[in-house]
């Protein structure tokens, strides 16, 4: 469980995430210098790269990101994708990227959602795991800047590309169905009813919010896609213009309390969110328990 959301103000833009897991691993904010070099399995050495910031672990000096933000600020989220992700055998004449690889490697060597695109024309994300103790996590991917979305997705036919027009992503079912469903939820309103179905009968709202009757609430990835889109869509700055304070407010609605949404090893929940805000190159992870930690990044 995870989601990621991307949004442009009149003066910034903003991407972030929740990891909703059933435990940390230990993740930490991790800055990769520019031109720090990284070994990659398959696709050889990157001695020279754009710096990056974001939340990972470690393993072998390299960098295991769980999401990430670069210098030119372009961002990148990696979340859960069971049942669907397949990531295949290497491929001659095309770059291959192991899972664990493509978020250092794409923002590493694309300045914006433009080269990013160009990029995944020629990758396969090669079905390469890190070690024997780290294998395979599925995962999809959400990719932004301040031009929109993309939504990369490995599957059984082969790497799917998406432009995201609700710069929100969840975990399944694929990001093509998330979308369509959304037309489910088309007459959502921040505004209550002006007018009931029936003549003569008193319809008048007796509360207000029910204009948006009927927005799911639970924590499985469909209604969480379908609430982070309505809030990021509506929600209304304080002080004027959206800031990251709003944005995280955004993320709060999807939030996932510790004991109300069972896990394969107990239950899951939002271990942290995060907001990079591209204007000013600093990378905000919140705790569970409301710990704030900003870093900015240095090239």
């Amino acid at each position: 469980m995870c989601t990621a959301i991307g949004l442009k103000t009149k003066d910034n833009y903003y991407f972030g995430r929740t990891l909703d897991v059933c435990a940390s691993r230990g993740e930490t904010t991790v800055c990769a210098p520019r031109n720090l070099p990284l070994a990659f399995r398959a696709a050889g050495a990157l001695n020279s790269h754009r710096a990056i910031i974001g939340t990972a672990i470690t393993a072998g000096r390299f960098p295991l990101y769980y999401d990430a933000m670069n210098e030119d600020g372009l961002c990148m989220a990696g979340l859960n994708f069971p049942q669907n992700a397949v990531y295949h055998p290497i491929q001659k004449n095309k770059t291959n990227v192991a899972p664990f690889e493509i978020i250092p490697y794409i923002l590493g060597t694309c300045k914006n959602l433009g080269e990013a695109k160009e990029a995944l024309k020629n990758l396969n994300v090669a079905d390469i795991s890190f070690s024997a103790e780290l294998p395979h996590t599925p995962l999809h991917w959400l990719i932004g800047d301040k031009s929109g979305e993309i939504v990369v997705e490995s599957v059984k036919d082969g790497l799917k590309v998406y432009d995201d027009p609700a710069g929100v992503l969840t975990n399944n079912p694929t990001f093509d169905m998330q979308l369509f469903n959304l037309k489910n939820y088309a007459a959502l309103s921040p505004y209550n009813p002006r007018k009931g179905f029936a003549e003569g009968i008193d319809l008048t709202p007796y509360s207000r919010g029910m204009g948006a009757l009927g927005l799911p609430g639970d924590w499985s990835s469909p209604s969480r896609f379908v609430r982070a889109a309505f809030v990021k869509f509506n929600i209304a700055p304080q002080n004027g213009e959206i800031c990251g304070g709003d944005f995280f407010n955004i993320l709060e609605s999807v939030k996932v309390p510790n004991g109300c949404v069972e896990g394969e090893n107990g239950f899951q929940y939002t271990v942290y969110s995060c907001c990079c805000d591209v204007k000013n190159l600093t990378y905000t992870r919140k705790t569970y328990f409301g710990e704030t930690f900003t870093a900015t990044l240095q090239a």
